[in-house]
């Protein structure tokens, strides 16, 4: 068990004995409350956990706490603060890609890492092809693909 440090939703978070194999999935949601990254696999396929690490997308199912020491996370809780999240959270609702809602948090902030990580000029079938990773149950993905598309429009 060891001390670590981590910037969450921009406040500097100390977190004591944290054990070498806790996932930042369990330390957001059960040391820290913040239940909005879900957990849905726990293997990396189909990222309900995603958030953002230094501003990167990023599974925290598969992701050790004790390797992120100074880190900064962002999770869907304060992503409506970044103004690409804002965006993208406008246009899942514009969108109606929201159903039952368990998978909207991953895809948000997937979105709103990548809309930030990739060129302007990316391809839209680029895009498509990195939110891959993304899985839903309830929509049939057609109200996703649209607010993909009216997030990466109102961004570029």
């Amino acid at each position: 068990m060891g001390d670590s440090e981590l910037v969450v939703n921009g406040r500097a978070t100390a977190l004591a004995s944290v054990p070498e194999d806790e996932r930042l999935l369990d330390t957001l949601r059960w040391r820290l409350g913040l239940r909005g990254t879900k957990e849905g696999c726990r293997s990396g396929d189909c990222g309900a956990c995603v958030v953002l690490v230094d501003g990167r997308s990023t599974l925290s199912c598969l992701t050790l706490t004790h390797e992120l020491p100074g880190a900064s996370v962002t999770t869907i809780e304060s992503i409506s603060e970044d103004p690409v999240g804002r965006v993208v959270q406008d246009a899942f609702v514009a969108e109606g890609a929201v159903q039952c809602g368990y998978c909207t948090p991953g895809f948000v902030v997937a979105l709103t890492g990548l809309l930030k990580e990739l060129p302007p000029s990316a391809p839209l079938p680029e895009l498509l092809d990195e939110m891959q990773g993304n899985l839903c149950r309830c929509t049939g993905y057609g109200s996703i693909v649209r607010a993909i598309v009216r997030a990466r429009e109102a961004t570029r």
